[in-house]
């Protein structure tokens, strides 16, 4: 559909939502993702049966745990749609990068930054563009 969404965004198929877990979306921002988005099928429409509804209770934790840990529980969101909302996706997409761009880099890669020398004039480049890996 030629639809443009933020070019910094790195999709992950999966067969159903069901399968991601909250491990799945913490390593996520331990690898230096700024924010998760989990987009499955609409609720009460899926093919494994409740496999979004699981999603959606696994985003949730995953939610209270970044809050927890000071990372922020925004930078995780559920999004539901059909396989034939390309245009929502687009939106969706578009939301939840104006989010992180919002919120700037994750604290957990700012931390690990710190930690690397010579990583700094990276960091300005990227802290410009304040690279969403959602």
């Amino acid at each position: 559909m030629r639809l443009s969404y933020p070019p910094n965004l790195r999709i992950i198929r999966v067969p159903c939502t069901g399968k991601v877990d909250v491990i799945h979306i913490l390593r996520a921002f331990e690898k230096g993702a700024d924010g998760v988005a989990v987009v499955g099928c609409l609720e009460g429409d899926c093919h494994y049966l409740t496999g979004n509804l699981r999603a959606r209770k696994r985003v949730e934790q995953a939610r209270k745990i970044l809050d927890t840990v000071g990372v922020g529980g925004e930078r995780v969101k559920m999004f539901n749609l059909s396989s034939g909302e390309g245009p929502r996706f687009a939106q969706y997409a578009q939301e939840i990068f104006a989010t992180v761009m919002g919120l700037g880099l994750s604290p957990i890669r700012l931390a690990k930054q710190k930690q690397q020398p010579g990583v700094e004039a990276q960091i300005t480049e990227l802290g410009v563009q304040k690279a969403a890996a959602v």
